[in-house]
């Protein structure tokens, strides 16, 4: 009974990840791994995202709404706020600051995206194109999306020109590679 009990506490830590991870012992030699990093970010808007807006109390001022080709959103009441480059929560308080200037006393705005812009695949998967992007897609996504991999392939690395970058840069191609709206993805040719 004790033992059954105690294998349950485990597996419920484990589940929630509140185990204690043990490393290399001390002096061991460390596994050569390439450490690849990526600045992770909280996500900037940016053109083709579509967003719904919500003013509390302001029924005909909500509603969805898209970022133009210029980073620009129309919005009724108070024009075009401009959205490249603002994360959702900085949108959300310039539309605040815009209705407050003149328009209502107290506006309480609620910001959300809900499309966001496309990726981009080239190279050597099957159907390469422009996809809709998903919530935590992984450049392993990307390419089963696109069809798959040609025989050509190179299945080790991946390149990627994240948006508003002008040169793309070298990733390893695992099941963890993130991808995010607006990037282009290139599969290159293995080298026989």
């Amino acid at each position: 009974m004790r033992l059954s009990v105690l294998l349950f506490a485990l597996l419920s830590l484990a589940a929630c990840g509140s185990m204690p991870q043990s490393g290399p012992a001390i002096g061991a030699p460390q596994p050569d791994l390439q450490v690849v990093t990526d600045d992770v970010r909280e996500y900037t808007l940016g053109p083709g995202d579509k967003l719904r807006l919500i003013v509390f109390g302001e029924e005909d001022l909500s509603g969805e709404f898209l970022v133009d080709g210029s980073g620009i959103v129309s919005l009724p009441l108070v024009g075009e706020i401009s959205a490249q480059g603002k994360t959702v929560r900085e949108f959300q308080r310039s539309v605040e600051s815009s209705l407050r200037d003149g328009y209502l006393n107290d506006p309480r705005v609620s910001a959300e995206v809900l499309n966001f812009r496309p990726f981009y695949i080239l190279g050597e998967v099957n159907s390469p194109g422009t996809y809709p992007y998903s919530d935590s897609l992984t450049v392993l996504n990307a390419v089963a999306v696109a069809e798959g991999f040609t025989y050509r392939a190179n299945q080790r690395v991946v390149f990627i020109r994240r948006d508003g970058a002008t040169t793309e840069q070298q990733y390893p191609l695992t099941s963890t590679t993130p991808v995010r709206p607006g990037d282009t993805i290139r599969i290159a040719e293995r080298i026989f």
